[in-house]
Formats: structure tokens, C-alpha cells, sequence
């Protein structure tokens, strides 16, 4: 027969507390899509509640006046964020890898010229003259992803990773034949699965959320990404705020303008299919996590 499992005191505080944990997380987003699905007046003379006390689309239906550019700027967010997230770890993972072999001369070097960008930059004038004089991506939609292609600390964090995998493995692949590119692809990719995941996620959610890139070399509104134009919007909203008392008439469209609610609903749409990752790839995230976190 089985031991019982004995639920103590303690076991009972950690669950609790992870439950109260997990109310603070998800409640706050609870508000968000409640305040986003309220009338702009019954936020404004009852305030903020978890259920909409006056139930109203006004905000999603003025978000999507203009569905074919919400549908092309999350075209543009969707291509950026997979294409951006797939090269940045290829050749993250690709440069990391070079750092690792004992054959290549200079890695010593290469490592420390990796590092320095985690210390200084050249700046913001300095990566503008690159991309839109040197480069010519101003106004096209590689520059979105391009300026990202390497990230310094991903090849630290990954290199970390394949260290801890036996030289041995290596050395029987090349026993049978097996060149550095396939051995690459066939045996270190798929043996760094945790880390490339765990890397792989904070690399979507930055390109998911980044929208100063496309405010510096965009300016063509077919290539506008999701944050961007929500940024616009709620910009125009505020413009119109600010000019209200200068044009007649104008109150009475105000007291009918969702500002609060347009502002909670960019908040949901923002999140997007980004939120599905973690669901995803939390399993590799126990591993993943811990890289480095021991030392053999």
C-alpha cells in the first residue's frame, strides 16, 4: 500500500500564496478587458469596475473604423515578429556555437568583441546614419527586424548553454562523417531546444512590442506595425482633447469619444497571439531558465 501524502501548513501557505499571486496577475488584465467593453460615461461617472456596469463595443468599433489597416498592421507585426525571432536565434545560435570550438583561432578575441556592445553602443545617430544612408532599409519593411539580427547577451547566454554538451557527442559525429554544418543543425539545434526557447520568447515579445524602430525609419502607414498605429490612435485622441476648446461644437462629440476605453482596448489588442507563447514553451523553461545557474 502507497504512503499517504500528508498536506502540512506549509504546503498550504506556498499554494495559497501562488494563488493569491496569480489573482494579482491575471486580475489586473480582468480590469483592463472590463474597463475596454464599458461606456466612456459610465467610466466617467462610476468609474473603473471588473464587470462593465453599461456594456459597450464603442471602443473595439472605433479601434477597427480602419480594419484594413489593423489587419495589415498586425500582418506586418506577425511577419516581423516570426521572421526577426527565427534569424535572431539562427545566428545567435550559429555565432555561439563558433565561440564554443576549441579550432577556431581568435574566439578568445571574438568573445570580447561580442561583449563590449553589452557595455557601449554607438547610439541612436550612429545606427540611423547605418540603416537609412549606409544600408538604405528607411521605409522598407526589413529594417524592422534587420538592426536585431544579433543580440550580444543571447550569444553569452547561449554559448553558456553549449558548453554543456559532451565534447564527446561532437567528436562521434565527426568519427562517422558528419560535417560542422550538419552536426549543427542535426545535433546541437536540437540538443539546445530549452535554451533557444527560453531566448526565442523574450526575443518575440521585444520584437512584438517594439514600435521605436518603426517611428525612426517608417513613415509609410502600409508599414506600420500594431504598436505604432495604436500609439497613433491614441496620440490623435489626445490632440483632440487638447484642441477641444478652441473648436465649437466639439464638446458634445467628446462626451461620445471612448478615450478610456480605446486606450484599455489598444492594451488587449496589444497582447495579441503573443500571450499564447508562454502556454507553449513553458516546459522548456525550467531547463532553459537555469542556464549557467550551476557550475560543473
Amino acid at each position: 500500500m502507497g504512503r499517504k501524502h500528508k498536506i502540512g501548513v506549509f504546503d498550504v501557505s506556498v499554494h495559497i500564496v501562488f494563488i493569491l499571486l496569480s489573482l494579482a496577475c491575471i486580475l489586473p488584465l480582468l480590469l483592463v478587458l472590463g474597463i475596454s467593453l464599458t461606456a466612456e460615461s459610465s467610466l466617467i461617472s462610476e468609474g473603473y469596475h471588473l464587470i462593465p456596469r453599461e456594456f459597450s463595443t464603442a471602443a473595439y468599433s472605433y479601434v477597427f473604423t480602419s480594419s484594413s489597416t489593423i489587419i495589415r498592421a498586425y500582418g506586418v507585426t506577425v511577419f516581423v515578429t516570426v521572421v526577426g525571432t527565427f534569424l535572431q536565434l539562427l545566428f545567435t545560435a550559429m555565432m555561439a556555437y563558433a565561440l564554443t570550438r576549441p579550432e577556431v583561432k581568435g574566439r578568445y578575441f571574438l568573445s570580447l568583441i561580442v561583449y563590449i556592445p553589452c557595455l557601449f553602443n554607438g547610439g541612436m545617430v550612429a545606427s540611423y546614419i547605418l540603416m537609412s544612408q549606409t544600408l538604405h532599409l528607411r521605409n522598407t519593411i526589413w529594417v524592422l527586424f534587420v538592426g536585431s539580427m544579433i543580440s550580444p547577451a543571447n550569444v553569452l547566454i547561449m554559448r553558456k548553454f553549449l558548453r554543456s554538451i559532451p565534447e564527446s557527442l561532437i567528436e562521434s559525429a565527426r568519427i562517422d562523417g558528419s560535417g560542422e554544418i550538419r552536426t549543427f543543425f542535426k545535433i546541437v539545434l536540437p540538443l539546445s531546444k530549452p535554451s533557444l526557447a527560453s531566448l526565442g520568447l523574450f526575443t518575440a515579445i521585444a520584437f512584438w512590442n517594439d514600435w521605436m524602430t518603426c517611428n525612426l525609419y517608417i513613415t509609410d502607414t502600409k508599414l506600420f506595425n500594431l504598436q505604432y498605429l495604436l500609439q497613433s490612435m491614441m496620440k490623435n485622441i489626445q490632440n483632440v482633447l487638447a484642441n477641444a476648446d478652441r473648436t465649437q461644437g466639439m464638446q458634445n462629440a467628446l462626451a461620445h469619444l471612448p478615450t478610456e476605453g480605446v486606450r484599455m482596448a489598444t492594451c488587449i489588442l496589444a497582447i495579441g497571439p503573443i500571450i499564447l507563447l508562454y502556454p507553449m514553451l513553458q516546459k522548456y523553461f525550467n531547463k532553459g531558465l537555469t542556464i549557467g545557474a550551476v557550475k560543473e
